[in-house]
């Protein structure tokens, strides 16, 4: 919850307006602003104070306990222009709300944690528990002292600018170790622990023999991602309040699933009971994994819990991200925010130039030219699969015409993937023109390198038939220079040749130019592979020097 405390007419506002916008995540805080201050720090994780700076100081001074459990402080000016990370940038989030706050409000979010001003993501920020010299690991990140990065789990980090060697060290690890006196250990959620139970099993035995199994075999609780079980035991107490001690969620799968999990120690004991000859275990690997701990039973007498522990491969992401016509503000929030997650970015060259100021500092960027399309997608899929963090980049919508396609078919459930949309040339170049695809419309590509012309022209001719608006994507190169006339042809023998046509070349680029022609007027001379052309169909217009294909709402057929 985030609590909103104001003093004047002007704060209150700006508050009302964030609490409007954001309901069910806010509670406003009314009375005293000493008091409202007070009972907002204790009961909220995030406040927003529509105050002076200074006295957002005075007031919370008090108050502060540890920047681990501190809540996340930002501060409002009166005129909304600024929105101040105060307290707990990291770990209280206040870096991020102070963003969040800008967008809403239109004020400008003012962040000074070191990290963030240098572009480096705070080590305490990556959402895994860490331990050790945090401060002093990043202080030489931000000096550009030689830190290295030793992946003992392997784990989709975002960029850091780490060697091979250094004298600081960031280690990742699932191992119960003890940080050395330059190192930040990184804790990644890579263990599963299975668990079975007996009726009635108390929760200090269950927690006792996971405790146990984990210290012994020199694994960290700190990063237990879950505990798995059989759907039987879903509500058995013991297991579910040892889940909620050990602060993970507690995961079941039915017993023929189960069943089906080949295991080094299967039991007729489970199998009578609940279906399936192995719980623990096969519980832990259900998902795939390396078995660390086999089945373990408890101290007690009798013996009313096991568990097994095995570790999962941290699975690599695939970000595809569309950049979009080429303006940076036509490129989403959504594709930034991919692009400075990824480690590693894998594009064309010239769209890598595009971005490459976006990149945080540490970002490995494998860049090839034209015509390596498939080799880039299987490039982005290959350090996916080594559990790296990888945004692999196209213009437009990656989905258009772009690397989504290659990247998918290379990608199988090994990784996760992420589409990011952008806006693809056909909207551009339709926002500049007007509004010529405002019904049915379809985009065909004439680049016959991938398709054969039997198959374009036949999508042309439907298209043509079916009086459906087309844009012409690849419409004429060099070496392909007849393709784009026989379209138009095609077109042409079902639409008048006053048809209008809108020609864009390099939609939202500093170099754009459009024109508005019609289906006979169009010189295919003058397009190039830069371009898009938009046909209309029977019913577009020229209205105001904009092309216009109307809706056919029936209140403009009644229109005298």
């Amino acid at each position: 919850m985030i609590g909103l405390i104001s003093a004047t007419a002007a704060g209150a506002v700006a508050r009302d307006r964030l609490a409007a916008a954001w309901p069910g995540r806010t509670r406003v805080y009314e009375g005293p602003v000493p008091d409202a201050v007070r009972a907002a720090f204790a009961e909220c994780g995030q406040l927003v104070c529509f105050l002076a700076t200074g006295a957002v100081v005075r007031l919370v001074a008090p108050l502060l306990g540890d920047k681990a459990s501190d809540p996340g402080v930002v501060c409002v000016d009166e005129g909304g222009r600024f929105a101040v990370s105060l307290v707990g940038g990291h770990g209280g989030g206040a870096n991020e709300l102070a963003r969040a706050v800008g967008e809403v409000l239109g004020a400008e979010p003012v962040v000074t944690t070191a990290t963030d001003a240098a572009g480096l993501p705070g080590l305490d920020t990556l959402g895994l528990p860490v331990e050790g010299n945090v401060a002093a690991v990043s202080r030489a990140l931000l000096d550009g002292e030689a830190v290295a990065l030793r992946a003992e789990v392997a784990w989709p980090l975002p960029p850091l600018p780490v060697a091979d060697e250094g004298a600081y060290t960031i280690r990742v690890t699932d191992r119960l170790v003890e940080p050395g006196e330059r190192e930040a250990v990184l804790r990644p959620p890579a263990l599963v622990v299975g668990v079975g139970a007996s009726k009635g099993a108390p929760a200090d035995e269950v927690l006792a023999l996971v405790e146990g199994v984990l210290r012994e075999a020199g694994l960290s609780a700190a990063s237990v991602a879950e505990l798995a079980t059989v759907d039987a035991k879903a509500g058995e107490p013991g297991i579910v309040e040892a889940a909620r001690r050990l602060g993970v969620p507690l995961v079941t799968y039915a017993a023929e699933e189960l069943a089906r999990v080949d295991v080094p120690n299967p039991s007729d004991a489970p199998l009578a009971a609940v279906g399936t000859p192995s719980v623990a275990e096969a519980a832990a690997l259900v998902g795939g994994g390396e078995l660390l701990v086999p089945k373990r039973k408890s101290a007690a007498r009798p013996a009313m819990a096991t568990c097994a522990v095995v570790r999962r491969p941290g699975r690599g992401r695939l970000a595809v991200v569309g950049l979009g016509p080429g303006a940076r503000d036509l490129l989403t929030p959504r594709a930034k925010d991919e692009l400075r997650r990824a480690s590693v970015l894998v594009g064309l060259d010239q769209y890598v130039d595009q971005i490459r100021d976006l990149l945080r500092p540490g970002t490995r960027v494998l860049e090839s030219g034209l015509g390596a399309e498939e080799e880039r997608a299987r490039t982005a899929v290959a350090e996916a699969r080594r559990g790296q963090a990888v945004a692999l980049i196209g213009s437009g919508d990656a989905g258009v015409y772009a690397m989504a396609s290659p990247a998918l078919a290379e990608a199988s459930d090994d990784i996760d993937v992420v589409g990011v949309p952008g806006v693809t040339a056909a909207l551009a170049a339709g926002a500049i023109l007007g509004a010529p695809l405002g019904h049915d419309h379809v985009s065909i590509s004439l680049s016959d390198l991938h398709t054969p012309w039997e198959v374009i022209e036949r999508r042309v001719r439907a298209a043509a038939e079916a009086d459906i608006v087309v844009t012409f994507y690849n419409p004429r190169s060099r070496g392909r220079d007849w393709q784009l006339p026989k379209a138009l042809a095609i077109l042409a023998e079902h639409r008048e040749p006053a048809t209008p046509v809108g020609v864009v070349r390099n939609a939202s680029r500093a170099d754009e130019s459009s024109r508005l022609t019609t289906l006979a007027a169009l010189d295919p001379a003058t397009v190039d592979m830069m371009t898009v052309v938009t046909v209309g169909n029977t019913a577009t217009r020229e209205i105001a020097g904009r092309m216009v294909t109307p809706r056919g709402y029936r209140w403009q057929e009644e229109t005298p």
